[in-house]
């Protein structure tokens, strides 16, 4: 009776949520397509007990090396 008012109803598009396994994989993919194009690499630390790992990034990235000024070491 109102569809000329509201307009037809398109059906809702089907999301495919991503499972446990895909979004680790893919997490993963990310992590070392970045790290691979790291100098200096970073350190990785596994703590197996835990079940986590922590990355020590250089102090300084790459791309901050093109867009700031180098940091101040007077601290």
């Amino acid at each position: 009776m109102f569809k000329f008012l509201f307009g037809a109803r398109a059906e809702a598009p089907v999301v495919k949520r991503e499972t446990q396994r895909e979004t680790v994989e893919r997490a993963q993919r990310e992590l070392n397509e970045i790290l691979a194009t790291l100098t200096p690499k970073a350190r990785i630390t596994i703590y197996p007990e835990e079940g986590t790992f922590t990355i020590d990034l250089p102090e300084q990235m790459p791309d901050e090396a093109k867009a700031l000024p180098a940091p101040d070491r007077t601290v």
